[in-house]
């Protein structure tokens, strides 16, 4: 099945039409004809069939036929991860994390911090096309960039973790997460959180954590964070 996207289409409609450029990706690239049934998300949970009815490279309408609303994921999954130097390692951990399972996204500027332009458009184009390949109706959040002491003065509810390389006392990330729960970790730059930023954390009542006994790249540190708490969620 091939998943098509747009947040504007709701329960209430029986017809939609495509923007010129989706339009003419489903006529002209993917070959629909009027007749054929495509697969349509919200991003909010709803899956919609829908039959073309008008096929045309600059105007795609469609009738929709039924309409299901997928659970969304069993937890919350909020990352906060600071932007890598390489726009396309961030991409790729934006990409995989949408596949794993997330919830809500966070760029955080950090002290050791290299990048701080951050590309929201194709940022959420990237999260968007992983969300159709996977299969998924629920849309990851992705917030603006912030500060970490901005971010970290926001209350967050749930379990809150910060994973640092410091030779500190740490717990093992695996190993504290619990099923069904909201839970946010801090994942920093390829520099590390500095000391006093993970001071701030603790303060906060973030808990400090590893991810295993390898010294992990921003990105890798992030997906290891989602697939540990994608797999403490699997039935």
């Amino acid at each position: 099945m091939q998943l098509f996207y747009n947040p504007d289409i709701s329960n209430a409609d029986a017809f939609f039409t495509f923007d010129r450029e989706e339009s003419r990706h489903i006529i002209k690239v993917l070959r629909k004809k009027e007749g054929d049934t495509i697969y349509l998300t919200n991003g909010r949970g709803s899956l919609f069939a829908a039959e073309i009815t008008f096929a045309a490279d600059k105007k795609c309408t469609v009738a929709i036929t039924t309409e299901q609303t997928s659970e969304p994921l069993p937890y919350y999954l909020h990352l906060a991860v600071a932007p890598t130097k390489m726009n396309d390692r961030y991409e790729w951990f934006l990409e995989k994390a949408t596949e794993i399972g997330i919830s809500e996204i966070t760029p955080i500027i950090c002290d050791h911090s290299e990048r701080t332009v951050f590309k929201a458009d194709r940022f959420e184009k990237i999260i968007q096309s992983a969300m159709k390949q996977s299969l998924q109706y629920y849309l990851p959040k992705l917030n603006a960039p912030i500060a970490f002491k901005d971010f970290i003065d926001k209350e967050q509810n749930g379990l809150q973790f910060i994973a640092h390389c410091e030779e500190t006392s740490k717990k093992l990330l695996k190993k504290e997460l619990q099923p069904q729960q909201k839970t946010t970790i801090l994942i920093g730059p390829e520099g590390d959180f500095s000391a006093k930023e993970i001071e701030i954390a603790l303060k906060r009542n973030y808990i400090p954590v590893s991810l295993g006994n390898t010294r992990l790249r921003t990105e890798t540190a992030a997906i290891v964070a989602a697939h540990s708490v994608a797999f403490v969620n699997e039935d």
